[in-house]
C-alpha cells in the first residue's frame, strides 16, 4: 500500500467535490479499495499502485470534462466513472466543430453535453428533418430549442415554431380554468422554460408578439405551409398516425424540422398507434431525414432519473 497526494491546480475544488462533498461521495463509491481524503486543492489517496493510477486517470477525465463543458454534475461523474467514460470524454474529438450551440442569458453557455446531442447538432447541419427519440432527461427538447434559437440568431430562418400535441396525461383538459390559451399553456411550459434560458425576456416577448417565435398546440398546424422556419414537434409519441402525417407534410421551403419523443411515455388511448413509432419505421432510410436514438447514457438530469428509467425498463422486460 502506498500514499499519493494529487493536487487540483486547474479547477476549483468545489467543482469536483460538490457542495458538502456530494460529488466526492459519488466518486468514493466507485473506489471502495482506496482511502480518499480531500482537503482544499489536495487529494490524498491510500491504496495499491494500480488502483491509485486508475483513480488518477479518472480524476483527470473529470477535470478535462469540466474544462470542456463548464459543468460537472454527479450524473456526469457516474457516467465518466462507468464503462462509457472514455467514450463520453473523447466524444468531442469525434464531433464536427464546436460543442457550443448558443450563448444564452446571463453568460450561459449552452452546449451539446453528450455524444448523441452532438449527433443531433451534426444531423441538423446535413439533414432538413431529424427525429430525436429517447427517454426523459436526455436533453432532446432543450437541445432542439437551442438549435432553433441559433438558427434564428444566425438569420438562417425567419421564425421558430414550437408545437406539442395537447394530449391529456391522466388529467382532464376541460376542467382546467381559464380560456383556451390558459388551458393550453401548461402543456407548452417546457418549451417556454427552454426559451427563458436562451432569449432575454423582453426580446422573447417581442418575438412572440411579432410571431417570430410561435408556440401552439399541434392542431393549430393543420392547413399551414411552414416556410423559412425552424419547427419543433415535441412529445411526438402522443401524436396519432394521421396527426403525424399532417405535421410532416406542413414542411415548406428552407425549413428545418426536429421531432422529439419518448416511446415509453405514450398517453394515447390503448387502441391508437403512436404516429412517432410509425414515422420512424417508415422514414428511417429516407434521404434527408436523420434519426438519433438517445439512451440512458444521455440522461443529464439528476442521477436518480437514470436509475429510475433503468428500473422501469427492466420491469417492462420482465412483463
Amino acid at each position: 500500500m502506498i500514499e499519493k497526494t494529487i493536487t487540483l491546480d486547474s479547477v476549483e475544488p468545489v467543482e469536483i467535490y460538490g457542495v458538502n462533498d456530494v460529488k466526492l461521495n459519488v466518486i468514493k463509491k466507485y473506489f471502495p479499495k482506496l482511502k480518499i481524503i480531500a482537503r482544499g486543492y489536495s487529494i490524498k489517496v491510500l491504496g495499491d499502485v494500480e488502483d491509485i493510477a486508475f483513480f488518477e486517470k479518472k480524476l483527470n477525465m473529470m477535470v478535462d470534462y469540466y474544462h470542456k463543458n463548464g459543468l460537472l454534475t454527479d450524473t456526469v461523474i457516474e457516467r465518466l466513472l462507468g464503462q462509457t467514460g472514455d467514450n463520453i470524454l473523447h466524444a468531442k474529438e469525434e464531433a464536427t466543430g464546436s460543442d457550443i450551440i448558443v450563448f444564452g442569458n446571463n453568460g450561459l453557455v449552452i452546449k451539446a453535453r453528450t455524444d448523441n446531442q452532438r449527433k443531433m447538432m451534426q444531423s441538423v447541419y446535413k439533414s432538413d428533418m431529424l427525429f430525436a427519440v429517447g427517454p426523459a432527461g436526455t436533453g432532446k427538447t432543450y437541445t432542439a430549442v437551442a438549435l432553433a434559437v441559433r438558427a434564428l440568431k444566425n438569420k438562417e430562418v425567419k421564425r421558430i415554431i414550437l408545437t406539442r400535441p395537447a394530449v391529456e396525461a391522466g388529467e382532464n383538459l376541460g376542467f382546467l380554468p381559464g380560456d383556451l390559451k390558459e388551458k393550453l399553456d401548461p402543456y407548452m411550459q417546457p418549451l417556454y422554460d427552454a426559451l427563458y434560458d436562451m432569449v432575454p425576456l423582453d426580446k422573447l416577448n417581442q418575438y412572440i408578439e411579432a410571431k417570430i417565435i410561435q408556440i401552439a398546440p399541434l392542431a393549430f398546424m393543420r392547413g399551414r405551409t411552414l416556410d423559412n422556419a425552424f419547427v419543433i414537434l415535441d412529445e411526438a409519441q402522443n401524436t396519432t398516425e394521421s396527426q403525424m402525417k399532417m405535421f410532416l407534410t406542413r414542411m415548406g421551403a428552407n425549413a428545418k424540422f426536429i421531432i422529439t419523443g419518448d416511446m415509453t411515455q405514450i398517453d394515447l388511448p390503448r387502441n391508437q398507434t403512436s404516429g412517432l413509432a410509425q414515422a420512424v419505421r417508415l422514414l428511417k432510410k429516407t434521404d434527408g431525414i436523420d434519426i438519433v436514438e438517445l439512451t440512458t447514457i444521455d440522461v443529464i438530469r439528476h442521477r436518480l432519473v437514470k436509475a429510475i428509467i433503468e428500473k422501469y425498463e427492466s420491469d417492462s422486460i420482465k412483463k
